[in-house]
């Protein structure tokens, strides 16, 4: 049986390799469908470094309102023009490698080239899977030092990145908790008055919206100038929801009926200007050691209530492909490597007294 050296691979044999392996990895990630290149985005997608004087950076930019009331009549404009306010956010990045390695000829029994589409796939699947992770966790402002479902990882690499010592817990008027009993959302420094009855519910998400609109956090808008939210629950936290009576009753008219109504089909729901999203990486208690609630017993998530330019991406580059061989070209191996980042960015909103506080996202600590 010929075997196939990876050697013989050109430098552009690789490239097509490396892109086609970052491709699929695009196509698999759950974060994907949310990333755009301008601000009107929930995830900014920053492909190319910008020039600045402390070199070459990943730049996200935020601009803020302007809080003058202007000039009346023929009062002098001139002289009491206001400047306008942006925030740059800085997104620093770093490199993410891995890579697959067979056992060998006897073990294998299959062509090299049949390895190298495996590997590409094996590896596609996991880099999309890692990005889903930390884009959730970064969102979320929890460490890379657990799962997302908080089960602490053992031996990872994450938490070297550069980039997760900018994962930050969410700031005061971005942090609030559901009170069931009382209807209402409610300031949260921490999940331990979270009780076993504070579930998702309709009334939840309409007064999201609504504490989300009088902080000024902008959505994304459609083609028609609509605004919208991405509203993002665990499994557990969707099964929730969909048990409450008026959520029920307000999904059978939100859609038009017939078999593509996401009663049935389990799709992406649309309602009162709001996405809501089920996937699995949405931050959860279900592997945490220490849960919600007084007695840390609650099981409970961190819901996730996004706006335009939640958070920033940086893409930095073409993937980098390398094969090698071992033992005498008897074992084969496929590494890939890509430098990335990730940052919520943050401003100083004038809604919040001039506080600092996080652009996009709104976190709901709920029961599930």
């Amino acid at each position: 049986m010929a075997f196939t050296n990876f050697a013989l691979l050109t430098d552009e044999q690789k490239t097509v390799w490396a892109m086609d392996m970052w491709r699929n990895a695009r196509n698999l990630s759950f974060i994907n469908k949310f990333m755009g290149k301008g601000s009107n985005s929930m995830i900014q997608h920053i492909t190319e470094l910008k020039a600045s004087e402390k070199g070459a950076r990943a730049v996200i930019t935020l601009l803020a309102d302007l809080e003058g009331d202007g000039t009346a009549g023929d009062r002098t404009l001139e002289g009491n023009e206001e400047p306008g306010k942006s925030y740059d956010q800085v997104i620093r990045i770093d490199q993410l490698r891995h890579a697959t390695r067979h056992e060998g000829r006897m073990a294998d029994q299959k062509s090299v080239v049949n390895f190298r589409e495996n590997g590409r796939d094996t590896l596609a699947y996991w880099i999309s899977d890692r990005l889903d992770q930390m884009a959730f966790q970064t969102l979320a402002g929890i460490t890379y030092a657990t799962t997302p479902n908080g089960k602490t990882r053992v031996g990872s690499d994450l938490i070297n990145l550069e980039f997760a010592a900018d994962v930050s817990s969410p700031t005061d008027k971005r942090r609030l908790r559901w009170d069931a009993t009382a209807a209402a959302l409610v300031s949260a420094a921490s999940t331990t008055n979270v009780a076993t009855t504070d579930l998702p519910s309709y009334k939840m998400l309409i007064s999201l919206k609504a504490y989300a609109k009088t902080q000024y956090m902008r959505g994304v808008r459609g083609d028609g100038g609509d605004e919208s939210y991405h509203v993002f629950l665990s499994p557990f936290g969707m099964a929730a929801l969909k048990k409450d009576t008026d959520y029920m009753a307000n999904l059978r008219y939100a859609e038009t009926r017939g078999s593509g109504n996401p009663l049935f089909t389990g799709d992406t729901v649309k309602m009162d200007g709001l996405y809501l999203h089920e996937f699995r990486h949405v931050p959860n208690t279900t592997e945490a050691s220490t849960k919600f609630g007084g007695g840390g017993a609650v099981e409970g998530q961190h819901l996730l209530f996004c706006g335009g330019q939640a958070l920033g991406m940086a893409d930095i580059g073409s993937p980098e492909w390398v094969e090698k061989g071992f033992d005498y070209e008897n074992q084969q191996g496929i590494s890939v490597g890509k430098i990335m980042g990730f940052k919520k960015p943050k401003f100083n909103s004038i809604y919040a007294s001039n506080t600092v506080q996080d652009f996009g996202v709104i976190v709901c600590y709920t029961a599930i």
